[in-house]
């Protein structure tokens, strides 16, 4: 009786320190959390090799037959706006949500946004701050003509396409709207850098702002309290947003939506979450039952 007893006790232990093991082995070894893929792309036009990073949406297959709208991020770096923006998109996806459609996200992870999102510029100041500016041109040339190609022929994709862009990134946004506007349908603008060149792309007239322009386009223009630019002293960040909505608002067009939001409470560091949420409400009515 002794022997059975000693005998069973030894078997205890044994199953004790095995599942003890595996215990510890499972929290040694964390799976991955992954919220996307990252891809490559070389570019002709740039000259480089850029990092896309893209988020599917949940159920995503590329034997099925659906096809997604598309959100392209400016500033779209796993260390600057991709993962708050997804997050706030997957937020907006739930069925229980549902303010907006299952999206595919393609963040384009920044070399130099200095170069890529600004005009050349004929100010000094600018110029001694800024000494590689002035590749806006080129970089709306890759979006054009090899990332939305990419893009379309790698994913199951429809004809919807939005940009996302905060600061300098707006401001190559609001140069995309007035110059190559049905690249997009939808503009998200967060406090444009629209001091840039002394606001000389307020001075022009937008393609959007003729009666014959015949593509349905939403824009939302969102600002917090930021005060002046960084380099023009004639330049209040929200009043140039104001400017910019005026401008907008004033198309002859019947194909325009446009909305200004102003954020008080937000600076030009916090503003883009609050206002991308905001964004979302008013490009998406919510859906009546």
């Amino acid at each position: 009786m002794k022997r059975a007893l000693l005998f069973f006790m030894l078997i205890c232990e044994v199953i004790t320190t095995s599942a003890q093991k595996s215990k510890v082995k499972n929290l040694i070894e964390p799976q991955p959390f992954v919220l996307g893929e990252i891809q490559q792309i070389n570019s002709k036009i740039l000259s480089e090799k850029r990092t896309l990073n893209i988020y599917l949406p949940e159920g995503y297959k590329e034997t099925d037959t659906i096809k997604y709208p598309v959100i392209y991020l400016l500033d779209g770096s796993a260390d600057e706006d991709f993962i708050h923006v997804v997050g706030l998109i997957q937020y907006n996806t739930f069925s229980w949500i549902n303010r907006i459609p299952q999206s595919i996200v393609v963040g384009i992870a920044n070399t130099d946004r200095r170069r890529d999102f600004t005009s050349p510029s004929t100010f000094p100041e600018t110029k001694e701050q800024f000494p590689t500016a002035g590749g806006s041109e080129k970089f709306i040339s890759f979006i054009e003509n090899e990332l939305q190609p990419f893009i379309a022929k790698k994913y199951k994709t429809n004809d919807s396409k939005t940009i996302i862009g905060q600061s300098l990134g707006g401001l190559l946004a609001t140069e995309i709207l007035f110059t190559k506007p049905l690249l997009f349908d939808k503009y998200i603008i967060v406090s444009p850098s629209l001091w840039w060149n002394d606001g000389a792309l307020l001075k022009t007239k937008p393609l959007i702002s003729k009666a014959s322009f015949s593509q349905k386009t939403s824009i939302y223009i969102g600002v917090g309290k930021e005060g002046l630019g960084p380099v023009f002293d004639n330049h209040v960040m929200e009043v140039d947003a104001n400017l910019l909505y005026d401008k907008i608002k004033n198309s002859e067009s019947k194909n325009i939506q446009v909305y200004f939001d102003y954020l008080p409470e937000e600076d030009h560091a916090t503003v883009t979450h609050p206002a991308l949420f905001n964004a979302f409400r008013l490009l998406y009515p919510k859906k009546e039952n």
